[in-house]
């Protein structure tokens, strides 16, 4: 009994310190844009804000987080960033002046929902595999720019070659014959990458219906013909 305890004991514990996490803090600075995130497994737990200059907490609202973890930190960022450029001046200079690394991203276009007209739904714009982690976002509906009604994910990681990826959804109405666009900018495009999504309906299909029809019809028909040699057969006896 005490051997199988002891057996048991050394199984939980093995898988204990199976468990593996991978914390994340990512400091991105250039000339003209900051990043500041801090993140766990590849999800997100706060970032810097340097538009609003405050720091924003994206865990989920059942978690508690300490106020020394909140508190400072987005002063903290600041500081970061200031040794984030002091440190790129010196590199630019020792280096001459290396090219920044850069991924294009990709996107597609899709419906939360099955599309049915005038109910409403939700089309979610799917970016990923992008590098650094900025990109812009903007939604058309018939060439109309609607981007005050859309939302914009926080970043995600993708942990397979540390690049990112988010997601941008737009609430609407689906109406026949409209045409919406998702464009995406980032730094390692040309120019803006636009995926097109127009509302299109499937019709319920109408070849169950006709034979039904054409076979109702050609027994009706038979039955007809069936009478009338009926009756004609008793006229002749």
């Amino acid at each position: 009994m005490k051997l199988c305890l002891i057996l048991v004991c050394a199984a939980l514990l093995y898988t204990v310190s199976a468990v593996k996490h991978r914390d994340l803090a990512l400091t991105f600075c250039s000339d003209s844009e900051r990043e500041g995130i801090y993140g766990l497994d590849g999800e997100e737990k706060w970032h810097a804000d340097f538009s609003l200059e405050k720091g924003v907490m994206t865990l989920p609202q059942f978690v508690d987080p300490t106020s020394s973890y909140v508190e400072g930190t987005y002063d903290m960022a600041l500081n970061t960033m200031e040794i984030c450029r002091n440190n790129l001046g010196v590199c630019i200079k020792g280096y001459n002046y290396p090219s920044i690394p850069k991924v294009a991203p990709q996107s597609s276009v899709y419906t939360k929902s099955s599309v049915q007209l005038g109910s409403k739904n939700t089309l979610i714009c799917h970016i990923t595999g992008f590098y650094p982690p900025h990109v812009e976002v903007s939604w058309t509906r018939n060439n109309v720019n609607v981007t005050d009604e859309a939302n914009l994910s926080r970043y995600y990681i993708n942990t397979e070659d540390s690049t990112f990826k988010l997601i941008s959804t737009l609430s609407f109405t689906p109406e026949e014959g409209d045409i919406y666009t998702c464009s995406v900018q980032h730094t390692a495009l040309d120019r803006a990458m636009t995926k097109t999504w127009d509302v299109q309906v499937s019709l319920p299909s109408v070849g169950a219906s006709v034979f039904c029809g054409v076979g109702l019809a050609g027994g009706l028909l038979g039955v007809a013909v069936g009478t009338f040699f009926f009756i004609k057969g008793n006229n002749c006896n």
